[in-house]
């Protein structure tokens, strides 16, 4: 894959071995055009095949990659050198051409339940069949459209991709599959079959694909312009991981694409809340001054506000701080489970809100974590347990301090707003006559009354948005996430100084970390930007 911080869009195989040799011009040229689709719908993002090179459809797909230069991953059912005596000789020397030119060669790991009897044949092809669909954006299938027999081909591998169901290890699979689409290439077994070969068919979710693509080729337009941010969290001893050097560039890219959109953001809720206090002083000195071109200066701020909206939607700028926060935080949970040399995926981690609501994330986490698995075991106390404790004290702090200064400020407005009431009150008793004669006889009584309304009206104003500008930065929710995580990763580190640093220790490790995150996610959502504000 290439070098760059970006995400591939993965494209995974599944069909036929055996194909009729008329059928094949038709069948490469249907995959030829889907692929050529999927490249220029995400212009930004590499393809990349994902492929078990078995003889037939696989191999004829990895022909069609080559020759429009995407690179291949191939995972192979068994060890390669058994694998080979599946193939024609003609078919064999196809295979050993594609496993040279392929990225990344390895065998599928077993993650579903072990038969008694040990693992068969079959069950070897059907953990590569989950392994693509699992793995990829998209799959493709060559196939007829007859359900399977054996449980371990195509149609059963266009079924994991669909409903997101095997039988895992953990006896259940979590798997949202509702964002997953298959290209189905109609590809005939039977001479008696009249339906054209290379007929094409989209099953499942085509709409929520589309849109899971488009955010991915987003992130990749949007990361080529930035470097990853901040030094790396991991000690020295894994540079030659480049899977892992990856991971963690990536997550630094979105965790710096994330602050520069945060800040977009505030801005845009800073510019709101300002020019809804100034429309309602311009419209005071409209309505009680009799100034009237004060009507001009309320038009501006409303066009001012509609432009502060209208910025906010065309940069997505809230959009894009959660999703790539929410990103960068998958991203680094992964980049320590490799690290520590765990097998633990953070995308089988996730709650099914968090798949459902962000799925690209999800694909991208499926698609970054293809191949071996890391080749050794680092210890995570310090970079991971510790650096993330004294974080969240950091963040905590930070967050509390905000927090002052948002109570002292919306106090100040509200302290303000009482006392031009009292003001208010108070001249109205002794100039305006409001229960006996006035005490002081004032000259121009309407006057003053008039610009008593204007301030009580306009610092009422800036106390009701300065609050809600506060109100949407979720401060109080903030700081107390970052105590409990504080807490947490203290705990943590106590236990893993009683226990070591054990899958079931690094399960619930990264398992909280994602819903602290998917939480955070969710009260955010509810902060977007709009003019009620």
């Amino acid at each position: 894959m290439e070098s760059r911080n970006n995400i591939p869009v993965v494209v995974g195989v599944t069909g036929h071995r055996v194909i009729r040799r008329q059928d094949r011009p038709a069948l490469a040229a249907a995959v030829k055009a889907e692929l050529e689709k999927l490249r220029a719908l995400c212009p930004h993002s590499p393809l990349v095949m994902l492929s078990s090179l078995a003889e037939g459809a696989d191999l004829l797909c990895a022909d069609v990659a080559e020759e429009l230069n995407i690179p291949l991953l191939a995972v192979l059912p068994r060890e390669r050198a058994d694998y080979e005596s599946d193939f024609s000789p003609e078919a064999l020397a196809r295979f050993a051409h594609h496993c040279e030119r392929a990225e990344q060669v390895f065998v599928a790991p077993n993650t579903g339940t072990v038969p008694s009897g040990g693992v068969s044949r079959a069950d070897q092809f059907r953990q590569a069949g989950i392994y693509v669909a699992f793995h990829c954006h998209v799959l493709l299938a060559l196939w007829d459209g007859e359900p399977g027999k054996h449980g371990c081909g195509t149609a059963e591998a266009v079924d994991f991709a669909l409903n997101g169901s095997y039988d895992p290890a953990s006896g259940v699979s979590p798997r949202s599959a509702s964002n997953e689409a298959v290209i189905h290439i109609f590809t005939p077994r039977k001479e008696r079959i009249k339906k054209a070969a290379g007929t094409v068919a989209v099953l499942g979710n085509r709409e929520a694909v589309r849109d899971i693509l488009r955010k991915t080729d987003d992130f990749n337009r949007n990361a080529a312009t930035v470097s990853p941010a901040g030094d790396s969290r991991l000690p020295a001893g894994y540079e030659g991981d480049f899977a892992l050097k990856k991971l963690e560039n990536i997550s630094r890219v979105a965790g710096g694409l994330s602050r520069q959109y945060a800040r977009r953001y505030r801005r845009v809720l800073a510019l709101l809340a300002g020019a809804s206090a100034l429309l309602t002083f311009a419209f005071l000195l409209y309505d009680e001054a009799q100034m009237i071109w004060m009507i001009l200066v309320c038009g501006l701020m409303l066009l001012a506000a509609w432009g502060c909206q209208r910025y906010a939607v065309r940069s997505d700028c809230h959009r894009r701080y959660i999703e790539y926060r929410a990103l960068a935080e998958c991203l680094r949970v992964e980049t320590y489970l490799r690290y520590a040399g765990s097998r633990i995926r953070a995308s089988g981690l996730l709650s099914w809100t968090q798949q459902e609501e962000t799925a690209w994330i999800l694909d991208a986490l499926c698609a970054l974590a293809i191949g071996n698995a890391a080749g050794k075991t680092h210890d995570i106390r310090s970079c991971w347990v510790e650096a993330q404790r004294e974080y969240h004290q950091k963040a905590a702090k930070n967050a509390g301090e905000k927090l002052s200064v948002s109570d002292r400020a919306v106090q100040f407005a509200l302290i303000l707003s009482v006392g031009l009431y009292l003001l208010g009150v108070g001249y109205e008793l002794f100039c305006g006559g409001l229960i006996f004669e006035p005490a002081l006889a004032l000259k121009n009584v309407e006057l003053w009354r008039t610009v008593l309304k204007i301030l009580m009206g306009t610092i009422s104003a800036v106390t009701l948005f300065t609050a809600n500008f506060y109100g949407r930065l979720s401060l109080p929710r903030t700081l107390s996430d970052h105590q409990k995580m504080e807490r947490f990763y203290e705990k943590i580190s106590v236990e893993i100084e009683k226990y070591g640093q054990t899958e079931a220790l690094l399960t619930v490790l990264a398992r909280e970390e994602l819903t602290e995150n998917g939480n955070w996610c969710s009260y955010q959502r509810d902060n977007k930007p709009d003019v009620s504000l």
